[in-house]
């Protein structure tokens, strides 16, 4: 039987050397298995009794065929099973092994590893080897020298440190075997990251003196790419010796540096470090640095995989100093890993390059060809080890020989030398070699050598050298830069200034004079639109449209571009740029050469040329595109150039901010760049944003580049000016801590000491620049030198000015302060004194800042924002260890970097919200609006805060009305519990009503209580949200909780009103309504006696005769029984006393006005106040001459108003037809005190007493004829009269003896119920017809109601409705409420619905109540009838007098009445429902008991306050704010000012007066005394009226006014305003635009 083969052969692990297999057995007995791998007639051939095995000393690469047959007992081989495997290459296994295999080739990008991971701020040790090249990066972008410590942590570290001996343990230990060295590391990410990341990893490994590769080998491939664009970005500074004397330096990219490059290699075995040796070479005696990877560092004596094959590249660059130089001139120093006969190719480049090559060696017996072989350049250097046994005298003569070579070409280390003097041998040879070598080259040409060599060169990609060629073509045309930025860059130079200045101005008004400010205003304005012409009139320069092309290209190409512009740009103005550097650096050590310094600045400015100008020329050009058509073509075709900018920011690179040499933001380019990354970003995307301020050239780029990894896109030699704005993407493992996607970092110019400053006058830049970057930033880094304490005084005043106009306006930033070049490790500690220092200097500076911000309740800095000493503080140590320009970053400033970063990402995580985009764009726009005006905390305004704070507005309202609807419920339920005390329909046990009064008074006190806990819990619970940003308006938390209290306490009054006029007038009807049933009793028993005297007659009485005896007994009843005549009472005497009570406390001289006029003789004629005295009757006759209104005309204005909302309010009474109470008049008191003390205009007792009196005259004559209407109405023997009828058909009825079942269940349905039922909706309705108004939008806040009015006024743009609107505001208001009420409700569906609901459940509760009364057991109907109106007392008032006239005579059967009157109830309900349809909205809204027009309108009006200047009406959410605001004052003419001398009405508008630094005012409030608007708040302290928050913020009333210039001069007898040219272009689309602007509608 033939054996079988093995089955399902699987390689299941595979590496450069070996293949692992297993296989599943065949049936039967195997003795084993022949395994035979093979390949192109190599065959290895192995035997297994297991079913797997694994294949060692394979070759890497290389695809093996396998066989595997069975070996049965008796000696049978079965047929082979086969398959085939490939090994690994040995860069495959080790990407494999590094975990890089995904990003292998050039797939690594700068953002991956810029992203902000767990990695980047954990301390977490390399656990595997998957994490090194992820630790060598993070140490790496932090500039730390030990980055190239990558040895991961292992099991056996443990077992080293164990306390045992145990010799085994310790042996395997020291050779873990699995480390990786630290260049195969680096060599695998070269070749797994694209250019970018190649630039960045050059360019930090040269900042910490490592190696840099030059040339990169591919093992694989056998390909090494010359690292040429890699170390482009490298800018290195030094002094050569020649430079010395001069001071000066040489400051140029490494790769454009004509430098002699020596280059070492190595030839077979080798005893001597070659890497070792070099260190040594470079490093001078003080100062030792690993420059090159050698065995003795850590990992590197592990076997390297890959990079063999390796030039490294390294440069020697001397400081000027001879003691300190290890080399006078600058040299390159080149290291080929590997042995040069493996790589010819990387030796015969270096022969061909370098100025030397040494060769390091052990034994020449086979390199003869190889060095005698190369085409050199160089000089040939022999370095041998005579100390080793390979060393062989004969061949190195035979060599030296062929190659000419002399002493002086070979160098041995012999016996006698240690490695000090060999070291010193070797400087000393590649010295003479520096100083007289004629070889010298840059990298940039060595790129020619390397295309002869068959070497790649890195920057060859056709995206790179399309971008190069787009650079080159635009800086090539670069001679002068001052010159060509006036030619190709026009529009950002004077012109850009210029409109900077305009703009501020419009702002600041410092130079209106005594110009009308609306005017110079309007001719800014219009200087403004003259330079946008200007700008559009320059055609886009070629160098523009060049550039514009390039950074639309594709994504790579684009990126190389910039990249390419950034260095040609650099390149260009280097030389110039980085000399003035160091004279400005010299000269500001003495403040003293001011003109010199001045003009260095301006120097620099000048010959400073980045890609920041291009991009800057490009928002200018877009910004004055903007000022074309909309469908022009020149501005159609740049609309693209916003989202070609977002796109760049997206892909990591900077934004410019602020323009620091125009010291303004293009703020419509910045947002609709911002606006467009929001849509290239996912709308819900959330940022944090980290920003550094501190004095200039203090390292603040180098900290946030240190930290994050980012480059600024500055120009090379000079500082950064302005502010530029760059992303951060955040991982997805940090998303969740930090609870936002990306980061945002801004670095900002410095800012300047005061002696410097004074130069350029550039406190002011310095404060805007702090204000704006603190404001837009979640931690601010604040970089501070205690060394110079008078300039850190000046800066921290700037910051902490800062910081105190954030907590003003709402924002919380939180700071860390960073004291650099900080040296000692015990630092934090030592400098306890200067942290109690710096808190002082922070204390002393929050008063000073408190006090120029009029805001002095901020007496320290910890009162400004959260700040501890201890925690607050971070101590960095110097850059650089040692002398530069060869000393390494310093270890201790990197981690003192990587702590600070990691407390920011910290405190970030405790931020209470994130921003999206939109919002940060929204804050940078309010912030430099604010900070363009001088007063900054009352110049900001926020879209973000106003819509937060709208929130609220509209939550707190909600809140209020659910309060306010469950009280009107209450009280209607309380009102309905009085009415039917001490009838039928009472439950209460109380039998007194004073006592039930105060029982009903304590149960509104607990429910008014429940409900301001309520209020102000909900309250609490909003501010404690994290999402919504509510911390911004935290500063408004005071103001609702206080206006929910006060509510409480109005709704209390008015509760307690409402109850004690109803008990009161209850209490009157209870004798009236014993008197009443007494007189129904008297006459039901007259009836039934007449009855049964007809009945005895026994005989047919026909009705006529039935009637005759009827009217005989009622007349004689009528005359017996006693009507005595109800009492009314003197009202005018109840008005008298209460109007006297009233002014009790106004003085004596109150007392004599009350005396000199008697009530009844007040209110007869119209009111008109007069001026008493001499003095006031002149001024009077005087302000009527000029038609200027004067304090008596603002009276009578006052007077008529407040008389018209009297008189409301008496009509609104006497419809309701009750009886008088004195709260009614005490109601009215309480309205004209309360209108009279929100009055700006001083209120005299001359003008309040008459007042008073003449409302007082009319509402006593209306109260006494209500009163009297009402006696009439309730009189017994008119309601006995009444009935008359009905007692007459019920005596028939009775006689005849009919059943009375239906008909009396009918009449007790509509004589009994239906009115109970209409009255229980009228009471209902209101509320309901509230709340569904508050539903509308238009009346979820002040603000959204004044909007809506204004924006209605706008679409009507009829001038009397807006001579309504401004001359009767709250009648306007009024009828408008009203108006939009009847609108609502007027076709009437939701009314029928709300009357619907109430009407079915006064039909259920009915139903329930004859349910329940069946259930009892009644004697007799009267019981039955009683009991169900006992079961209706909380909700149905049933009408005493019906239910007494039904009660009589009654014999209907209790169970029939009981069908019946459900029957009837059921028509009823359609009858009313009948009713409820044919009657119309304003009939309806006359008979509710909560009146919407007047509670909408008091909830709405707010606190009543106006504008003190134009009367704008304040907006302030709560009842109880500290603050009045407007969002749109109005000019002056509108509240009939006009010039005393011309007559012409005032275009001045109050928000732009505030500003002007000259103008005043005189008024009431001052006394007439003159007094600046500016310090307007010294006399109107609770009003803040804030500029406008831009310039477009009034067109609704500046369109309004040049419309109607002509009516208003005519209705306010005045001559027309001089309108400003402006204001005659804003059409009425504008003035709804601005509308919309100013009140912050989306």
């Amino acid at each position: 039987m033939e054996p079988n083969p093995p089955v399902q052969i699987a390689v299941y692990q595979v590496s450069s050397e070996s293949l692992s297999l297993r296989w599943d057995a065949p049936a039967g007995e195997v003795e084993s298995y022949i395994v035979t791998c093979c390949h192109e007639g190599d065959i290895l051939r192995e035997s297994t009794d297991t079913n797997k095995l694994t294949l060692s000393n394979l070759k890497p690469g290389v695809c093996y065929s396998l066989l595997v047959s069975t070996q049965l007992r008796n000696g049978r081989i079965s047929e082979p099973a086969v398959t085939s495997a490939r090994t690994k290459t040995h860069l495959d296994s080790l990407m494999e092994d590094l975990g890089l295999q995904q990003l292998y080739p050039e797939k690594l990008s700068l953002s991956t590893i810029l992203q902000i991971d767990k990695k980047t701020i954990t301390d977490e040790p390399a656990k595997c080897n998957s994490d090194l090249p992820w630790y060598f990066l993070k140490k790496l972008m932090m500039v730390n020298v030990t980055a190239r410590n990558v040895k991961r942590t292992s099991a056996c570290e443990s077992s080293c440190n164990d306390p045992l001996l145990n010799l085994d343990n310790l042996v395997k230990c020291t050779n873990s075997g699995d480390t990786l060295n630290p260049l195969d590391i680096i060599t695998a990410l070269f070749l797994c990251s694209d250019g970018f990341v190649r630039q960045e990893l050059a360019l930090k490994m040269s900042m910490c003196q490592f190696s840099v590769p030059l040339l990169l080998p591919n093992c694989d491939t056998k390909q090494c790419t010359l690292m040429l664009w890699a170390m482009r970005d490298i800018v290195k500074k030094y002094r050569p010796q020649s430079l010395t004397e001069s001071k000066g330096f040489i400051e140029d990219r490494i790769v454009l540096s004509e430098l002699p490059m020596i280059s070492f290699v190595r030839l077979g075995e080798c005893s001597l470090s070659k890497s070792e040796i070099l260190n040594k070479l470079l490093s001078n005696s003080q100062q030792y640095h690993d420059t090159l990877v050698h065995h003795d560092m850590e990992c590197g004596d592990s076997p390297r995989r890959i990079s063999n094959g390796l030039v490294e590249i390294t440069w020697y660059l001397p400081c000027g100093n001879k003691n300190m130089d290890v080399f006078s001139e600058p040299v390159a120093v080149a290291n080929l890993r590997g042995d040069i006969a493996s790589f010819e190719t990387q030796f015969s480049f270096l022969c061909q390059t370098s100025a030397a090559v040494f060769v390091f060696f052990d034994t020449l017996d086979s390199a003869c060809e190889l060095l005698t072989n190369q085409h050199h350049k160089a000089q040939i250097f022999l370095v041998g080890n005579h100390q080793s046994n390979r060393f062989g005298i004969d061949a190195l003569h035979k060599i030296a020989t062929k190659l000419g070579l002399t002493n002086s070409n070979i160098l041995l280390k012999t016996k006698q030398m240690n490695d000090a003097d060999f070291v010193k041998t070797l400087r000393k040879t590649v010295s003479n070699v520096v100083e007289n070598t004629k070889m010298k080259m840059r990298i940039e040409q060595m790129a020619d050598i390397a295309h002869k060599l068959g070497i790649w060169v890195d920057e060859e990609s056709s995206e790179c050298q399309t971008a190069k060629k787009n650079a080159d073509a635009i800086t090539a045309e670069i001679q002068d830069i001052l010159q060509y930025k006036e030619a190709q860059l026009p529009l950002q130079g004077q012109i850009w200034k210029e409109l900077t200045r305009l703009e501020k101005e419009e702002f600041r008004l410092r130079n209106v004079g005594s110009e009308n400010i609306e005017d110079y205003k309007s001719d800014l304005q219009i200087q403004k639109t003259e330079l946008r012409k200007e700008q559009n009139s320059h055609d886009i320069s070629n160098a523009m449209t060049c550039f514009i092309n390039a950074i639309s290209s594709p994504e790579m190409e684009r990126c190389y571009f910039l990249k390419w512009m950034r260095m040609n740009l650099d390149n260009v103005s280097r030389e110039k740029l980085s000399d003035l550097r160091e004279r400005y650096k010299e000269k500001c050590k003495n403040p003293e050469n001011k003109e010199e310094i001045k003009d260095i600045d301006r120097q620099l400015s000048n010959s400073s040329l980045g890609t920041e100008h291009f991009f800057r020329e490009m928002g200018q050009i877009y910004e004055a595109s903007l000022s074309l058509p909309e469908r022009d073509p020149s501005r159609e075709q740049l609309q693209h150039l916003p989202k070609l900018c977002a796109q760049l920011l997206l892909d990591g690179f900077p934004l410019e901010l602020v323009d620091g040499e125009a010291s303004n933001i293009p703020l419509r380019w910045v947002s609709d760049v911002l606006s467009q990354l929001n849509e290239l970003m996912s709308p819900k995307n959330k940022i944090l944003v980290v920003t550094v301020l501190g004095v200039q050239s203090t390292g603040k780029s180098t900290l946030l580049n240190t930290m994050f990894g980012v480059q600024f896109a500055v120009s090379s030699g000079r500082c950064t000016r302005g502010a530029f704005m760059l992303l951060i993407r955040i991982d997805e493992d940090v998303k969740k801590v930090l609870k936002c996607d990306f980061m945002v970092i801004i670095d900002t110019e410095g800012l300047k000491s005061p002696e410097l400053a004074q130069l350029d006058n550039s406190h002011e830049h310095d404060n805007e620049l702090a204000t704006l970057v603190v404001g837009l930033s979640d931690v601010t880094i604040i970089n501070i030198a205690m060394e110079n304490s008078t300039e850190m005084k000046d800066i921290l005043q700037i910051v902490v000015h800062a910081f105190l106009r954030m907590k003003e306006v709402g924002k919380k930033p939180k700071c860390q302060f960073v004291h650099q070049n900080v040296s000692d490790v015990s630092a934090h500690e030592k400098n306890l004194r200067d942290r109690k220092l710096l808190l002082q200097q922070l204390n002393e500076m929050t008063q000073a800042a408190a006090k120029m911000e009029r805001k002095e309740e901020n007496k320290s800095f910890t009162d400004v924002m959260e700040y501890s000493p201890d925690t607050g503080n971070c101590y960095i140590p110097g850059l650089w260890n040692g002398n530069p320009p060869m000393a390494p970053v310093n270890a201790g400033y990197s981690e003192a970097v990587y702590e600070l970063k990691k407390n920011i990402i910290q405190i970030l995580g405790s931020c209470e919200s994130s921003a999206n985009v939109l919002e940060l764009t929204e804050w940078m726009k309010s912030l430099w609006n604010a900070v363009k005006h001088e007063n900054f905390i009352f110049s900001f305004r926020n879209s973000l805060v106003a819509d937060v704070y709208m929130k609220l507005c509209t939550e707190f309202n909600k809140w209020e009305w659910e309060f306010k609807k469950e009280m009107y419920t209450w009280v209607t339920n309380a009102e309905t519990r009085i009415y039917n005390f001490g009838t039928v329909a009472v439950k209460s046990e109380i039998s007194d009503m004073s006592e039930y009064l105060t029982h009903l008074k304590s149960e509104a006190r607990t429910v008014l209580s429940e409900w301001e806990t309520k209020l102000l819990g909900n309250l609490a619970q909003y501010f404690k949200q994290t999402e919504g940003h509510v911390y911004l308006v935290e500063g408004y938390k005071e103001d609702f909780a206080s206006s929910a209290k006060s509510l409480r306490r109005e709704m209390e009054s008015s509760v307690f009103n409402q109850l004690t006029v109803a008990a009161d007038i209850r209490k009157g009807m209870t004798e009236l309504d014993r008197i009443k049933e007494n007189h129904t009793k008297e006459l039901e028993g007259r009836v039934r006696a007449l009855i049964e005297r007809c009945r005895e007659k026994k005989v047919i009485m026909a009705d006529e005769e039935l009637d005759i005896e009827f009217d005989k007994m009622w007349k004689k009843t009528a005359d017996e029984l006693s009507f005595s005549k109800q009492k009314t009472i003197n009202v005018i005497t109840c008005v008298s006393f209460c109007l006297r009570c009233n002014l009790s406390r106004k003085g004596g001289h109150a007392w004599e006005l009350l005396n000199q006029k008697m009530l009844q003789d007040c209110g007869l004629v119209s009111f008109k106040y007069t001026a008493d005295g001499f003095y006031k009757q002149f001024k009077h006759k005087v302000s009527q001459f000029f038609k200027i209104e004067d304090h008596i005309m603002a009276l009578q204005n006052l007077a008529d108003c407040i008389i018209a909302s009297c008189t409301q309010f008496m009509t609104e009474r006497m419809e309701k037809k009750t009886n008088y109470h004195d709260t009614y008049i005490q109601e009215i008191l309480h309205m004209i005190d309360e209108r009279l003390q929100n009055q700006s205009v001083p209120i005299e007792i001359e003008f309040e007493v008459p007042l008073k009196q003449h409302i007082c005259g009319i509402a006593a004559r209306h109260f006494q004829k209500m009163h009297e209407n009402f006696i009439h109405a309730n009189d017994p023997s008119t309601c006995l009269n009444q009935n008359k009828g009905k007692f007459r058909t019920d005596f028939k009825d009775v006689f005849h003896e009919r059943d009375q079942c239906q008909k009396k269940a009918e009449e007790f349905t509509y004589r009994c119920l239906k009115p109970a039922v209409e009255d229980f909706v009228s009471r209902s309705l209101g509320p309901d017809i509230i709340g569904e108004m508050l539903t509308n939008q238009k009346f979820s806040t002040r603000m959204f109601f004044q909007y809506s009015v204004l924006l209605d006024l706008l679409r009507q743009d009829d001038f009397e409705h807006y001579r309504s609107y401004i001359c009767s505001y709250e009648e306007y208001v009024k009828k408008w409420i009203l108006n939009q009420i009847v609108e609502r409700f007027s076709n009437g569906s939701k009314t029928f619905e709300f009357e619907g609901r109430h009407v079915q459940s006064s039909i259920r509760s009915i139903n329930d109540a004859v349910n329940k009364a069946k259930t009892e057991k009644s004697g007799n109907l009267k019981s039955f009838v009683k009991n169900v109106c006992r079961e209706l007392g909380d909700k149905l008032v049933i009408s005493q007098d019906a239910l007494g006239a039904f009660m009589i005579l009654n014999n209907a059967d209790q169970e029939q009445f009981a069908h019946w009157l459900t029957e009837c109830v059921k028509d009823m309900a359609q009858v009313l429902q009948e009713k409820f349809k044919e009657t119309n909205i304003q009939t309806k809204l006359k008979k509710l008991n909560v009146n919407p027009q007047n509670e909408l309108f008091t909830k709405l009006i707010g606190c009543g306050k106006q504008c003190p200047f134009c009367g704008a009406p304040c907006e302030a959410g709560g009842q109880e704010h500290s603050e009045h605001f407007a969002s749109l004052h109005r000019p002056q003419a509108l509240g009939r000012y006009r010039f005393s001398l011309s007559q012409k009405l005032v275009t001045d508008i109050c928000s732009s007066l505030v500003i002007t630094p000259d103008r005043t005012f005189q008024c009431d409030a001052t006394n007439w005394e003159i007094h600046h608007y500016k310090h307007y708040r010294d006399i109107f302290p609770d009003w803040k009226i804030p500029p406008d928050g831009s310039l477009q913020a009034s067109d609704c009333w500046k369109y309004v006014l040049a419309t109607f210039n002509k009516k208003f001069a005519k209705a306010f007898n005045a001559k027309t305003a001089d309108i400003p040219a402006t204001w005659k272009m804003i059409t009425r689309e504008q003035a709804e635009e601005s509308l919309q602007e100013s009140f912050n509608i989306k």
